[in-house]
């Protein structure tokens, strides 16, 4: 049957699994990366501290630091009583048991907590909601989205999916989307639909397939190219190069 819920939640991941559940080299890190519907995931701060460039955009983000700890609080108990209730539908490797997921997922979401206030001030932090973006057209090389297109595709409809990743699209020249599974833990019936009407509008597309699953199938993520914004920022790279 697989996890149900209500709404979209506040769940945040660690640096380590954002590496592994977007296929994120040594030299994809050091892109200008969106972070797009990030919740309170602990990437923004772990990559602040190595000096790389991230900016985190989730609607959240207009709620202090105590209020989004709070609404963590409200989800919790839900969400892992649906975890063990499904323990099936999950791999347990890395992450070993729910207990270990628990104290998995509260480090990273602590660790966003008391990153939160200063990054909110320093502008890593943004509020903003899909599928309309407050940032400028190719102002990111690469946007990731975790955990909401194809998650919530019982939430979501197939014109929000289309909207909001020719959006990501608008906004960076490279997206990844992961996964590509539902709640439930089956391939989104949103994902051929969307990825054809995607690829008419002459974008590029490509599942690939990633070393990471705690979702059982979910090891593949959609990856989604702007060929327009691609080709200017290889002009702009060229140019930048002969001056």
């Amino acid at each position: 049957m697989g996890l149900k819920l209500e709404k979209v939640v506040p769940w945040g991941r660690s640096l380590d699994e954002y590496i592994r559940m977007f296929n994120l080299t040594p030299d994809d890190l050091r892109l200008k990366i969106l972070d797009c519907a990030a919740g309170p995931a602990s990437f923004n701060a772990e990559m602040a501290g190595k000096g790389y460039s991230v900016i985190s955009c989730d609607p959240i983000y207009q709620f202090t630091g105590e209020e989004i700890s709070r609404r963590i609080e409200e989800t919790y108990p839900a969400i892992m009583a649906g975890v063990e209730a499904n323990r099936d539908s999950y791999v347990w490797q890395d992450i070993q048991s729910p207990a270990h997921l628990a104290q998995v997922r509260m480090a990273a979401m602590q660790q966003f907590l008391l990153d939160f206030s200063s990054g909110l001030q320093t502008g890593r932090y943004v509020f903003g909601e899909l599928p309309v973006l407050p940032f400028k057209t190719g102002e990111f090389d690469l946007a990731l989205c975790s955990h909401l297109l194809f998650t919530y595709s019982d939430h979501l409809s197939q014109i929000f999916h289309i909207e909001a990743i020719t959006q990501l699209c608008r906004v960076a020249s490279q997206v990844r989307i992961f996964p590509i599974l539902n709640l439930s833990g089956e391939v989104s019936p949103l994902l051929l639909p969307a990825m054809r009407e995607l690829k008419s509008q002459g974008y590029e597309l490509e599942i690939q397939q990633v070393a990471y699953e705690f979702q059982r199938g979910g090891n593949q993520l959609l990856r989604v190219v702007n060929p327009n914004l691609s080709a200017s920022a290889r002009v702009e790279a060229s140019y930048n190069l002969t001056i």
